[in-house]
């Protein structure tokens, strides 16, 4: 099996880099690669490198994420996420190969408080999650397609709001968090695992869209308060404990791009499709704040 892997530096592209490798042979791109092109904001040669290769699975973990910044670079943001999706599916097509493909949350409205199915209507409340969904629809005119949604993603490679908070705990001696914002963090190994896990059993009845997260739900407070708390157990140096860490609402903390309040998602389908059991978000959150501690402290 070829399988090409686009945005390979990445949190999951990392990690798929050590998940896809026993499936066949890997080609990894990343925005600086060459000579070919794994930059999706230059769609020609993005297409030229995929005929290059001639990939049996396209894995695209490559994404404009700067959900902030994206209110104001609309163009750039719908040209990595919406226009090089096109780009994928027609070259994908032409070798009748499958994609695989990471969305999130963001394409729903964020309200309520029920986990969201893949059935629920789409409603983005951001540039960034409006560009996320033309990027999936780009995709789904190519039938062989597998569209992964999922939220919170972090692990030990690359920035995300566990390490900041970890970082910003070793640091500060006050700390406020959003209290009022739910869903599960997930790690991106698992993601990559899931996703190694899918390609080997890839046929036409299991195109379509799934989710895909750690079980359980949780807040962004109390998650920074979990992950603290093991921080410190794990003999990391902190100057404020997680017992002092202050929740407050969403409105005390503007941003640019408005977030949603109900990140939760329902990995049903997913797990009856594949035959999958996702691991607890606490586990996740324990493992990578082991790793990160015993980094820190081997040095």
């Amino acid at each position: 099996m070829r399988i090409l892997l686009l945005g390979s530096n990445g949190q999951v592209g990392w990690q798929l880099r050590r998940s896809l490798a026993v499936l066949g042979e890997v080609t990894a791109l990343h925005r600086g690669s060459e000579p070919l092109c794994g930059d999706l904001s230059r769609p020609e040669a993005l297409a030229a490198s995929i005929r290059a290769v001639t990939p049996d699975v396209i894995v695209n973990a490559a994404a404009y994420t700067a959900v902030d910044r994206a209110e104001s670079d609309r163009e750039a943001a719908f040209a990595v996420n919406a226009q090089a999706c096109d780009a994928i599916a027609t070259e994908a097509a032409r070798l009748d190969a499958w994609v695989v493909h990471y969305s999130t949350d963001y394409v729903y409205d964020g309200t309520g408080q029920r986990p969201w199915q893949e059935s629920d209507p789409t409603a983005p409340i951001n540039v960034y999650g409006s560009s996320k969904l033309a990027g999936e629809q780009a995709l789904a005119r190519h039938s062989r397609h597998v569209i992964l949604r999922t939220s919170w993603v972090f692990d030990t490679w690359g920035q995300n709001f566990l390490k900041s908070i970890l970082r910003a705990a070793a640091q500060r001696d006050s700390l406020t968090v959003v209290c009022d914002q739910w869903g599960a963090p997930t790690r991106a190994a698992l993601i990559a695992d899931v996703t190694a896990h899918l390609v080997r059993q890839l046929r036409p009845q299991l195109a379509g869209i799934y989710h895909v997260a750690a079980a359980g739900e949780t807040n962004w407070h109390a998650y920074a308060q979990f992950a603290v708390a093991h921080a410190g157990q794990c003999g990391m140096p902190l100057k404020i404990q997680a017992g002092n860490i202050r929740p407050v609402p969403s409105t005390e903390y503007p941003v640019a791009a408005a977030r949603p309040g109900n990140s939760r998602l329902d990995t049903s389908k997913l797990r009856r499709a594949f035959g999958l059991v996702l691991p607890s978000w606490e586990e996740g959150v324990r493992c990578v704040v082991g790793e990160l501690a015993a980094f820190n402290l081997s040095r």
